[in-house]
C-alpha cells in the first residue's frame, strides 16, 4: 500500500514540475520558434510537439539536468527536421510546358538563405560540397548544368548557341543532377532525411 501511495506522490511531483516548466518557458520558447518559423500555426504546433517530447522525457529513468537548455535543443531539432522535410523535392520526368522545362533544381534542394541559422548552415555546407561535385562532372554535363542552374540560361538559348538539340541538353542536365544527387547523398541525408 505504501509503495502505491509513494508512486502516486512521485507522479504528482513529476506533473507539478512539468506544469511549472511549461508555464515558465512557454513564452520564451514560443518567441524562439517564431523567429525561425513564419507561420504562427506551424510554430504553435512545433511548440506543442516540444512540450509533448518533454512529457515523454520525464517518463524516462534518466532525469533532465537543465530543462531550459533541453527544451531549446528539442525545438532546434524539430525546426531542422521541418526544413529537411520541406526541402525534399524529387526530380520529375521531362516537363511538358515551357515554364516547367525551365524549372531550376537548385532552389528546390537548397534551404532558403533567409530561413534562419540552421537553414543557412545547411545551405553553406551543401553549396561547398556541391561546388566540388560539379567540378567532377563530365564537361558536357557540367557546362549545361552551370549554364542553366547558375547562369540562368534557357535551354532554347543554349541550343541556338551550341547547335545541340534541346532534348540532348535536357538529357545532359538530367544526368548531371543524378550524378550530383549521388555524390551529395550523404551530406543531403544529414540535413534532409
Amino acid at each position: 500500500m505504501d509503495a502505491i501511495l509513494s508512486g502516486g506522490a512521485a507522479m504528482a511531483e513529476r506533473d507539478r514540475r512539468i506544469t511549472e516548466t511549461v508555464l515558465r518557458e512557454r513564452g520564451r520558447l514560443r518567441s524562439f520558434i517564431r523567429r525561425r518559423i513564419a507561420d504562427p500555426g506551424e510554430a504553435e504546433d512545433l511548440l506543442q510537439d516540444v512540450f509533448a517530447d518533454l512529457v515523454e522525457a520525464y517518463r524516462l529513468p534518466q532525469s533532465i539536468e537543465q530543462v531550459g537548455a533541453w527544451l531549446y535543443r528539442a525545438a532546434r531539432n524539430r525546426i531542422v527536421d521541418r526544413f529537411r522535410k520541406k526541402r525534399e523535392v524529387p526530380l520529375g520526368d521531362a516537363p511538358d510546358d515551357d515554364d516547367a522545362l525551365e524549372a531550376r533544381w537548385l532552389p528546390q534542394v537548397l534551404p532558403a538563405a533567409d530561413d534562419g541559422p540552421e537553414a543557412a548552415l545547411a545551405r553553406a555546407s551543401l553549396l561547398a560540397d556541391m561546388s566540388a561535385a560539379i567540378q567532377d562532372l563530365p564537361a558536357e554535363q557540367r557546362e549545361v548544368f552551370v549554364a542553366h542552374e547558375i547562369e540562368g540560361q534557357r535551354f532554347r538559348e543554349m541550343s541556338a548557341q551550341s547547335g545541340v538539340a534541346v532534348n540532348t541538353l535536357l538529357s545532359r542536365k538530367h544526368a548531371a543532377v543524378q550524378a550530383l544527387r549521388a555524390a551529395l547523398r550523404t551530406v543531403h541525408d544529414d540535413y534532409f532525411d
